[in-house]
């Protein structure tokens, strides 16, 4: 079965950090491009972060370029997403997923097959 689990999310002040892991289990991460995405409740869908299958491109949202960073540990099989100088409009439900019929997904949802069930990550005072 294949799956993926995102965990790191919580409650964090402004300008506090967190860091977001995706588990995979029945398959290996580094043969797929992985994205970050969020949902904001009554907003749509958006990407976040995205690397690709071999590790030599990463993209990001303008809006956490800088604050963000992903980046994928083969020997564990997960991807993390570091996020510092968090912001209120950062809360959101944060969805990991995996792209196996491409080497690049970008920020195209129809892309990634598979999806975590997502963590919710809340920044407020």
């Amino acid at each position: 079965q294949l799956q993926l689990v995102e965990s790191g999310g919580g409650l964090v002040q402004p300008g506090g950090s967190l860091r977001l892991s995706c588990a995979a289990s029945g398959f290996t991460l580094d043969a797929y491009a992985i994205g970050w995405f969020r949902q904001a409740p009554g907003k749509e869908r958006e990407g976040v972060s995205c690397i690709s299958k071999s590790d030599d491109i990463t993209h990001y949202a303008d809006s956490v370029k800088g604050r963000f960073t992903i980046s994928r540990d083969n020997a564990k099989n997960t991807v993390y997403l570091q996020m510092n100088s968090l912001k209120p409009e950062d809360t959101a439900i944060y969805y990991c997923a995996a792209a196996p019929r491409t080497g690049w997904g970008g920020f195209i949802a129809a892309l990634y097959e598979y999806w975590g069930q997502g963590t919710q990550v809340t920044v407020s005072s």
